[in-house]
């Protein structure tokens, strides 16, 4: 059925499948050969797709940003290098020793990789069908039979929702790893892999690209002496730009582009594995303490049934096993509750100067981390359960994409913050389910309050003069948590104004001393598109037309969304 083919077809310095031609890894573009480094950049591009969307992170900024002495993650390794290939086209015709194939848990042959049943013959449905399905995240290996490959192994990708995104990054590592893992059980050495995600599953095609590279890169570290070969395979332009892309950031093939990886690399690359990490969640695993010397047994001493309890507890014997510090955190519950008390009434019997001035009762002893974590839950849990659709329609809070660093943004537009049309009790409720997913990681806001001062909206709600105030912002920044503090980033506040700076102020002074002070005040649209990319962003019409009315000056400012063009004189 096959037939070796001399050379390959190219296209744009790829190689690509011709008909039902066998090819071989001599005739796939190795990704450490230098000669191929700008056929992969520069020749015969696709016309029907702009490589200015996806600008070259080696070429693009590289100056503006250095490694400011940071060590790299990923450092040059030319052996492992070698052993990467980048493919345009199906796996189906490459002669390899396994190549994999992306389908569901039942291994249909409807939801299988496009080609791959046709090209191997009707033995391989029947294989499947022995197997008993799969499981997301895992793989199974069967015979390849008409391919030129000996082996064909299937994984399960997962279904993506942002709300489970970490859930959803780690089973797609998953499916990486158990494929490599599956290639070395079974004494093979060179693999050809597609894009396990699929769009069928909604899964995002760049960060899954991020997943699948470092995943790679992470296992051909500890066993890169097992497999000769990975060979990345593409079958659109938009996955092939991608991996042209992103495989400089995970295998640099010199040390100018390991030092442009540094800052070019998302914040979270995984840990050891290539999986997503989440501190909160980290098994604790002290060693024991020494044992010490046991000491002379005492003469027995009756003592009443009430007291056997206190010796018990106060042994010896335990007291070795026992971690000083971890038995200081525990507190008799009644004493915790008694000392609550009197921090609150405290609070309340003396001068509240926060309150006397209107800015709201910021009284009240702070939380501690339990509390904190329940309040969370609590709100978070009947958040959703309920139908919040008519605060999510009126655009005050959403989702933006990622910062310049590769951080997720939310963007807050405070003229739609109508303060009379707006129940404050849902408006809490919608803010904590939009948040949770995004304060698992270092994140960033942006806030718009261009025109923001002709609305009764979140400037005034800032004042000290009308509702909500300064002690309902307190309320909201404990319900968020400690999470919300550590990971944001920063704050940008796009058209400021003084009543808001001052506000701000307050907000710093007698809020949150921590979370204020990261706010980064932007005085126009073309110096926010420095920290957040314009495609990045929803902006709504009037903030483009307050920031000419504002700033005027030199610049010119495209929405391409609107297709209006705001030329500075």
């Amino acid at each position: 059925m096959y037939r070796t083919v001399a050379t390959a077809t190219t296209r744009g310095g790829v190689a690509t499948d011709s008909g039902d031609s066998i090819v071989s890894l001599d005739q796939v573009p190795r990704w450490s050969d230098a000669e191929h480094r700008s056929s992969l950049e520069f020749e015969n591009e696709d016309p029907s797709f702009s490589n200015s969307y996806f600008p070259d992170p080696l070429t693009s900024l590289g100056a503006e940003f250095g490694s400011y002495g940071m060590v790299s993650r990923f450092p040059v390794d030319h052996d492992t290098n070698s052993k990467i290939y980048l493919w345009r086209g199906n796996p189906w015709n490459l002669e390899v020793d396994a190549v994999v194939n992306s389908t569901n848990e039942n291994l249909d042959e409807a939801h299988s990789s496009p080609g791959l049943h046709a090209a191997a013959g009707p033995g391989l449905a029947e294989e499947c069908a022995t197997l008993g399905g799969c499981r997301t995240g895992m793989a199974k290996v069967t015979n390849a039979y008409d391919l030129p490959a000996r082996r064909v192994i299937h994984t399960v990708g997962p279904k993506y929702a942002v709300k489970y995104h970490t859930a959803a990054e780690n089973a797609l590592s998953h499916c990486y790893r158990a494929c490599l893992e599956l290639l070395i059980e079974n004494g093979l050495k060179s693999i050809a892999m597609g894009c396990i995600y699929t769009e069928a599953k909604n899964y995002p095609r760049e960060p899954a690209a991020h997943v699948a590279i470092r995943t790679v890169r992470r296992f051909l570290e500890k066993q890169k002496d097992k497999i000769t070969a990975v060979v990345f395979c593409t079958t659109t332009t938009s996955d092939t730009e991608i991996y042209k892309r992103l495989l400089p950031l995970y295998f640099p093939r010199d040390k100018h582009e390991e030092e442009v990886a540094i800052s070019k690399l998302p914040s979270d690359v995984g840990d050891e594995n290539g999986e997503t990490i989440i501190d909160e969640r980290k098994i604790r695993i002290k060693p024991l303490p020494k044992k010490t010397a046991p000491k002379p047994p005492k003469a027995p001493v009756d003592l009443p049934v009430s007291d056997v309890g206190l010796v018990r507890r106060n042994s010896s014997y335990l007291d070795s096993f026992l971690d000083p510090a971890f038995m200081s955190l525990i507190k008799d519950p009644d004493q915790r509750r008694k000392e609550q008390w009197e921090k609150t009434a405290q609070a309340q019997k003396g001068w509240n100067c926060a309150k006397v001035l209107g800015f709201g009762d910021l009284g009240g002893p702070p939380l501690s981390v339990s509390e904190e974590y329940s309040l969370h839950s609590r709100y978070l849990a009947k958040a959703n359960s309920l139908n919040l659709s008519e605060i999510a329609e009126m655009k005050i809070v959403y989702r933006g994409g990622v910062d310049s660093e590769g951080r997720p943004v939310m963007v807050v537009v405070g003229a739609h913050f109508l303060l009379r049309c707006l129940d404050l009790e849902r408006f809490v409720l919608y803010v904590i389910k939009e948040f949770e997913p995004l304060i698992q990681k270092p994140y960033t806001i942006v806030y718009f309050h261009s025109a923001a001062s002709l609305q009764p909206c979140l400037y005034m709600f800032l004042s000290i003069t009308s509702q909500p105030d300064l002690g309902w912002m307190r309320r909201l920044q404990q319900i968020l948590g400690r999470k919300h503090q550590r990971n944001l980033h920063a704050i940008y506040v796009l058209h400021p104004t003084f009543g808001l700076k001052a506000a701000i102020f307050a907000l710093q002074l007698l809020v949150d001393n921590v979370v204020w002070k990261k706010v980064v005040y932007v005085d126009r649209l073309l110096q926010l598109f420095r920290y957040v990319p314009r495609e990045q962003l929803t902006i709504p019409d009037f903030v483009f037309q307050h920031d000419l009315e504002v700033n005027g000056g030199k610049g010119l400012i495209v929405d391409p969304r609107t297709k209006y063009v705001y030329h500075r004189p």
